[in-house]
């Protein structure tokens, strides 16, 4: 099957679904079609509240493409690559309705990112997460915020410097990323789309003034995640990094 993002609309549902073939890994092109649908879900009157997920049932979302970060040769193309990542971000930060994260199965580097800027994320016990990217000479430096802003600071450099370690799905939940905790895919969907019913029935514009309230203190990252793209763009052409992206060819 052929990369996609899609999203349909039912009972004031929006269901945005991300697909890639590689463990749903997110290459360029798909990153900017998950803000960009995000962003157009977001403001259609007709949506109340919106579904993140991914297609196939196991991974989530294996992070960045590493076909593409292979190929990256100059500074400013790897700044344009993990800005994708910060446009995801901040495309979720900005959405005027409530997300809903549905992680089917295991996470990594970008993908925790992802999971940690929905405003309620629930999971199955295969969710595992792992932060990887000191393993290949870089670090999550465009998602670190999300994720620190979701599950606090200790939590995320512990699983930041433990590139190795994939931390279970109930570790994720006692650490705030994960509000519940499925025991089968058909069980969180089951959950989910019980949950998104019934946010239906809140008043929209009370739960945009609470969104606002939950994002308070993140007016920046709309710079702040550009500073730290550069940076990631920056250490991907390092030899140590060059080095280590060769056995992922």
């Amino acid at each position: 099957m052929e990369a996609y993002v899609k999203h349909n609309i039912q009972n004031n549902i929006a269901t945005i679904e991300f697909f890639h073939p590689e463990q749903n890994s997110l290459p360029g092109t798909i990153l900017a079609q998950l803000a960009n649908t995000i962003t157009e879900v977001g403001n259609n009157n007709e949506v109340k509240v919106i579904i993140l997920k991914s297609g196939g049932d196991r991974t989530f979302c294996a992070g960045a493409s590493f076909q593409e970060l292979i190929a990256i040769n100059d500074a400013q193309t790897g700044k344009v690559f993990f800005s994708g990542f910060a446009n995801v971000i901040n495309a979720m930060r900005q959405c005027p309705k409530f997300i809903i994260g549905r992680i089917q199965g295991k996470t990594v580097g970008g993908g925790v990112g992802i999971a940690a800027s929905t405003d309620y994320c629930m999971a199955t016990q295969f969710a595992a997460i792992k932060l990887s990217e000191l393993n290949v000479g870089i670090g999550p430096f465009v998602v670190s915020p999300a994720i620190e802003r979701k599950m606090g600071l200790s939590a995320m450099s512990q699983i930041a410097i433990d590139a190795n370690t994939f931390y279970e799905a109930s570790w994720a939940k006692e650490k705030g990323l994960y509000t519940s905790v499925y025991e089968s895919i058909e069980a969180l969907d089951e959950a989910v789309q019980a949950f998104a019913i019934h946010l239906c029935t809140y008043n929209p514009e009370a739960m945009l003034e609470i969104k606002k309230v939950f994002w308070r203190g993140t007016d920046d990252w709309n710079t702040l995640l550009a500073e730290r793209a550069a940076i990631s763009g920056r250490l991907v052409l390092s030899e140590f990094t060059k080095e280590k992206l060769k056995g992922f060819k």
